[in-house]
Formats: C-alpha cells, structure tokens, sequence
C-alpha cells in the first residue's frame, strides 16, 4: 500500500497555496532544500510529477491539482480535529480563513472582530479579499462571507446587516455638464464608471422598479475591481457608479453625490457568513459564527 506521510502532504499544500518552495519552507520552518527533498520523495512514491517549476515560478501539474483537491479538506479536517482539543481548555485556539470580498468582511471587522479577538485570544482569523465566487471548500477555507442570494444552497449561512440596496450616483460637477437620466436606457448616454470580477466578468446593472426589471450594458471611460475606487472616481467628476447604498449614503447626505433614477433602485437580500452543512466545524469557527449571530441578533431587535 501506498503511504504519504502527513509532513509530506502538508509541506506539498503549503507549497501549492504559497506557490513558492522558498515562501512554504520560511512558514513551515524548514529549509528550502529539507522542502525539495520531501517534495522529490513524494512524487518518488506517487510515480507521478507534483509540480512545474523554473527559476521563476512554481504551478502545479494536473496531477498535483487532483491531489490538492482530495488532501487540502482532509489535512484541514486533521488540524480541526487537534484544535478542537486544544478549544477544550479554558483559552480556546486555532485558526479561522474566510474568503470575503472587501465590502461583506468590513461589517465584521468593524463591529464582531474587536471583541471576538479580545475575548478569545488564541483564535487566529485570516480574511482573504477576493471578488470571485470561490468555492470555499476545495479551496481551503472554513467560511466565505457574500451576499444572500450567491451562498451555494448546501451551506449553512448566518444573514447579518440588512438587505442591499443599490444606487446609481454621480457628482454635481459631473450632472452639470450631463443631463439627468429619466429612464434606465438614458444611462447607455453617461459615462459609465464599471466593475469588473476578479474572473473577468463584467458586472451589469440590473435596475428594478415595482416589480419590472432592466438589465443595462453600460459604457464609460473607467473599469475598476474595487468599489471603494468607484466610490473615489464618482467623487472625482469622472462618471456615473452603481454601487450598494451603504457605500456613499454618506457623501449622499452631504450633497457630494446625487442619487439617480432613485424609483429604479433594487433591493437584495443582505450579505452571510456562511461554511459548510457537510463537515464538523472547528471550535474556533464555531464560536465565531456564534459571535455573528448574536450580532445579527441585536441588529435586527
């Protein structure tokens, strides 16, 4: 029978996840070289090559992408299990990774993390920022925080915050010199301020009002990744953005952007944590989104 030792195994995660042999040997203490020689045994016994390296660069083969798929939640469910030995102390430990894109992880940050972390200080959470909708499992987090409507329907989802609302906005200076739209097609005139997904995708406006909705492929002189960067361009003349509400409801309150077409403003369901309904949570996770929900819980009352 075929064995891969469980140092093996992870010193070949840490390396797929950091893609660099020099990166995972400085985390996991070891030297570079100690690394390669685990990695060359490794592929030794798997009769089969792990990765693609030159001077540059570090990618996984095929081969090492199915590995990685089938050890990456077995090895997290084995440091689960230690960490929730250690969580039975009187100082629970261990690790939480979340993926979340920026806007749905500041809520957290600001109003959960400050006393989570005070209260349990041997709890590490690590947010990775990302606008793609990642499949949190094979990917190797334990939780992802996105809106309500994009949560796969096999996960466990905690709401918090409420619904979205979304705004299309411009400055002053920008409607003086453009003529206020009257109809959503009116926006294919303006200069349009774009979003664009960490996958590529492009994201398009989707306006609603009483019921009828309207997609519209808008056009400008600015794509960005990052709404906090919208929020600056429409602040800056440059055009129109459709960004959530709560992102400039205080630049709209001071009169620095001008809400558009406010009729044609939808609302959605608001954003989640959200983890798996499959495997046993570790005690770090659970006690996090214990945290989440008694905030949710005082937000609402």
């Amino acid at each position: 029978m075929l064995r891969a030792g469980l140092s093996e195994l992870t010193a070949f995660i840490t390396i797929a996840e950091q893609r660099s042999f020099r990166a995972a040997a400085s985390q996991l203490g070891v030297s570079p070289s100690a690394l390669s020689h685990a990695i060359r045994n490794l592929e030794a016994r798997l009769d089969a090559r792990l990765f693609n390296r030159t001077t540059r660069s570090v990618a996984l083969t095929e081969v090492g992408e199915q590995l990685l798929r089938r050890v990456q939640p077995a090895i997290a469910d084995l440091d689960d299990a230690v960490n929730e030995v250690g969580s039975a102390r009187d100082r629970p430990s261990g690790s939480i990774r979340i993926s979340a894109a920026e806007s749905g992880a500041r809520p957290l940050i600001q109003h959960v993390l400050p006393d989570f972390l005070a209260t349990y200080p041997d709890i590490h959470v690590e947010i990775v920022v990302d606008t793609r909708l990642v499949d949190i499992v094979a990917d190797g987090f334990d939780a992802g925080i996105r809106l309500f409507d994009d949560v796969p329907r096999d996960m466990i989802a905690i709401r918090f915050g409420p619904d979205m609302r979304f705004a299309a906005v411009a400055s002053p200076a920008y409607l003086s010199r453009h003529e206020l739209p009257k109809t959503p097609q009116d926006l294919k005139k303006h200069r349009c301020i774009r979003f664009r997904f960490l996958s590529g995708a492009l994201y398009r406006w989707n306006l609603e009002r009483r019921g009828t909705s309207v997609d519209i492929d808008v056009d400008g002189p600015m794509t960005l990744g990052n709404t906090n960067l919208m929020v600056d361009a429409a602040l800056a003349d440059i055009g129109v953005a459709w960004l959530p509400e709560y992102h400039v409801a205080e630049h709209l309150a001071s009169g620095r952007l001008v809400r558009l077409l406010p009729e044609w403003s939808p609302s959605l369901p608001g954003l989640c944590l959200y983890y798996p309904s499959n495997r046993h949570p570790p005690a770090a996770l659970k006690l996090f989104t214990l945290a989440v929900r008694e905030w949710a819980k005082s937000q609402s009352a």
